[in-house]
């Protein structure tokens, strides 16, 4: 299977994940996209040097995977494919901050290695948490609770857009690779140029099927808004979600919970 089609395969699958029927998929998407972005807010703004503190943030993802009946080799999986980029952006911190920061009584490590750490810690959380609200909600749900919560149509309307053509985007480059196949011999037509040609007739190609999709649209009534779904009442099961959660996280992020649990376990060892 090639790179594209198995990537594909991939996406897919969050839609697959997205109709099951348990009891966090039932919750209404606006209570969860409010969750979420309290969650995100709290992890983001933690120091550079915080680690400890973040920790508690990991029962959330753990309990909407849980609950969601989400398989975690799949999770693992998809944050590991970004996670290089999560790498690259602190790899150099240990070289550059060398001030020794005392982590256990009589050990220190450099800073730059804790900034590392909570780089690396909060891309695993805020990568997971968009990942299981997509998987939990699917993407047409959420774009029609961020137009209810008065979200600028622009933006909604290209995300929704963004996700539904990524599919066509990736069908027409499968459809390019297996004719470059077809044509090719052994290693011939696989080199940095034929690439850099491919991806140049991949880009007209796109421009020209969306000159046609929105044409097609304009036809049929499109007037560059997407009406969302009928609009109902957050339940008591949904505010119950919301408020929960929210609460949970706005104390683990003025509570040092984690710092004082560590404190506990260093303190009972020694």
């Amino acid at each position: 299977m090639s790179v594209i089609r198995r990537e594909l395969h991939e996406l897919s699958r969050i839609d697959v994940f997205a109709r099951q029927d348990t009891w966090i998929h039932r919750i209404d998407a606006r209570a969860k996209v409010l969750a979420t972005f309290v969650f995100l807010l709290c992890v983001v703004s933690f120091p550079r040097y915080a680690v400890l503190p973040l920790l508690p943030f990991v029962i959330f993802p753990v309990v909407i995977a849980s609950l969601g009946r989400l398989p975690l080799g799949w999770l693992v999986q998809r944050l590991l494919v970004a996670s290089p980029f999560a790498l690259m952006v602190g790899i150099a911190n240990p070289l550059v901050d060398q001030t020794p920061v005392a982590i256990l009584p009589g050990h220190s490590i450099a800073a730059g290695w804790l900034s590392f750490a909570s780089i690396g810690l909060r891309f695993l959380l805020t990568t997971a948490v968009a990942l299981l609200l997509i998987a939990t909600t699917g993407m047409p749900a959420i774009c029609d609770a961020l137009r209810q919560l008065r979200i600028p149509e622009a933006f909604v309307t290209q995300l929704q857009l963004l996700y539904r053509y990524l599919f066509l985007l990736g069908e027409e480059a499968m459809r390019m690779e297996r004719a470059r196949d077809l044509r090719s011999c052994g290693r011939r037509g696989t080199g940095l140029w034929v690439s850099g040609t491919l991806l140049g007739a991949l880009l007209l190609r796109t421009v020209a099927r969306a000159n046609r999709i929105y044409a097609a649209m304009l036809l049929r009534g499109f007037e560059g808004t997407i009406r969302p779904a009928s609009l109902r009442a957050l339940t008591r099961r949904d505010l119950v979600f919301l408020l929960g959660w929210s609460t949970a996280f706005l104390i683990c992020r003025q509570v040092p919970v984690g710092e004082l649990l560590g404190h506990a376990v260093i303190g009972a060892r020694l």
